[in-house]
């Protein structure tokens, strides 16, 4: 078969464009409404220290070399300031 021949039957294309900002927008405004106003966001990152806090307590030695040595790596992030921790250790319960 002919390659002219070939491209003769191939449907013509529709030009299709969209705005990718004004959906990301429309996105972004469809999770927060979905969230509700009841949501606190200064409260969800609040709970979430927390939680990454206990997560991260009560370590025996080893386990405490792994997590020293994943924030060593850059696998884990380097927290300084959290209450009862140092950079690198996490805080015993």
């Amino acid at each position: 078969m002919d390659q002219d021949h070939a491209a003769d039957r191939t449907p013509d294309h529709i030009p299709f464009s969209i705005d990718l900002t004004f959906e990301e927008a429309r996105r972004r405004a469809e999770v927060v409404a979905a969230l509700g106003p009841d949501w606190d966001p200064v409260a969800a990152l609040r709970d979430e220290e927390a939680a990454y806090s206990l997560l991260y307590s009560g370590l025996d030695a080893e386990q405490q070399r792994t997590y020293d040595a994943l924030v060593a790596a850059g696998v884990l992030p380097e927290r300084p300031g959290r209450p009862g921790g140092e950079p690198g250790h996490a805080a015993s319960h």
